[in-house]
């Protein structure tokens, strides 16, 4: 059960007004964020052992005395990230790196979610970590240009994740998941889901009608909501739980992995088929991200094997089938076993699909990865102890670096 609010200004963003075509990667229309005058234009690189980043000045430190990091996430066209710390939140742009603007909070100030729509001026934000600025219970809605929240949600227990979209909110909870219309928050619509303690839901973000993506009721099953045509889709993706799942930008591709890690499977979401299986590796590994490239062409996993994973989706994307005639034009590993020829006497391991490209990261850390804006280019972020390292990596600089 959710209880509104009620603020001097009703709409959560009084600059906002919805789009019809949502395909807009950078939308101008939007109020766009400005950096904040105590940003550091030139902030301090910390040493990063991989030798696939672009530019030392890529992996950084969030500041002299590195807070206690809680949140990391891009926003909708991978274009920026957002950072929740002990104390407030950060948000940065991939490429060219740069910080955008920072807040502090004087009183407690810890943040442990920071949802951006796009690069507008409107965030939403839930308290987190040991001295929380806003109880975790709570989703505020929070408009920097005012520097001050301007409505809120609240529930009974405590939000996992919230998901933006122009015209949506949608906010997760362990076992319920809540979807508002932006304009006024006027709950659209309630959903149960299996336990979800890590909020996993995706929205799509391009145009048409919204599509969403949550875990069934029973192990190892998404449920796919279709808002235009009103019909709801459940998949068995997996024998085990979900671990992490990825959504298209147009809605019509879902990627899924497991707890055991091993395989990931794309599937239509219109009619639940499945598309293609691509296999990480052979022992179990904790799936932290998937990200679809933006027509998606490539798909990258990263795990708590201090690896990410690129692959090749052999879609279609007039009629999302698969064209196995199509051809990898990287100059990089091929994508299936070499003892595919013996398809059917050897076990499925050998006629999997592989990745075509991987990059070797420092174990110990928990990466989170998305396709750049430039053709060819992954930027992957991940959060060690108190510090954040983030590269833009070519992926074609790295097939001699490339391993199973």
């Amino acid at each position: 059960m959710a209880t509104l609010s009620a603020y001097p200004t009703p709409n959560p963003n009084p600059n906002f007004r919805p789009s019809t075509d949502q395909t807009e990667a950078d939308p101008e229309s939007l109020p766009r964020m400005e950096p904040h005058p105590s940003s550091d234009p030139n902030p301090m690189p910390a040493s990063n052992s991989n030798p696939n980043f672009s530019t030392p000045s890529d992996a950084i430190s969030l500041s002299a005395t590195p807070p206690s990091l809680l949140h990391l996430s891009f926003n909708q066209d991978h274009g920026c990230f957002a950072v929740g710390i002990d104390h407030g939140f950060r948000i940065y742009n991939c490429d060219p790196f740069r910080e955008i603007f920072r807040r502090d909070f004087d009183r407690g100030g810890g943040i442990g979610v920071v949802e951006m729509l796009f690069r507008c001026n409107i965030l939403a934000l839930v308290g987190g970590g040991p001295d929380p600025q806003y109880p975790p219970t709570k989703v505020m809605i929070w408009d920097d240009h005012q520097s001050r929240c301007i409505g809120e949600l609240s529930f009974r227990s405590e939000v996992r994740s919230v998901r933006l979209r122009r015209d949506r909110i949608v906010v997760v909870l362990e076992q319920k998941i809540f979807v508002y219309n932006f304009a006024d928050l006027k709950l659209l619509h309630q959903i149960e889901t299996i336990a979800n303690p890590k909020g996993l839901c995706a929205v799509s973000q391009g145009s048409g009608s919204l599509v969403l993506v949550c875990p069934g009721l029973q192990k190892g099953q998404v449920r796919v909501e279709h808002y235009a045509s009103k019909r709801t889709k459940f998949i068995m993706a997996h024998d085990s739980r979900i671990a992490c799942f990825a959504l298209s930008q147009d809605g019509q591709v879902l990627a899924t992995a497991s707890t055991k890690g091993t395989l990931v499977r794309i599937y239509n979401t219109v009619d639940g088929s499945l598309l293609q299986e691509v296999r990480r590796g052979a022992d179990r590994a904790e799936i932290y991200s998937l990200a679809f490239s933006s027509n998606a062409q490539w798909l990258a996993v990263s795990s708590d094997k201090g690896t990410v994973h690129v692959f090749s989706l052999k879609i279609n994307g007039g009629s999302l089938s698969i064209d196995m005639s199509q051809n990898v034009s990287e100059p990089v590993t091929s994508p299936h076993s070499s003892l595919s020829f013996i398809k059917g006497v050897l076990p499925k391991y050998f006629s999997s699909e592989w990745s075509v490209a991987q990059f070797r990261l420092v174990e110990g850390s928990q990466y989170i990865v998305a396709f750049g804006h430039q053709k060819h280019t992954v930027v992957i972020l991940g959060i060690d102890g108190r510090r954040l390292n983030g590269g833009i990596i070519d992926e074609a600089s790295t097939d001699a670096n490339s391993t199973r």
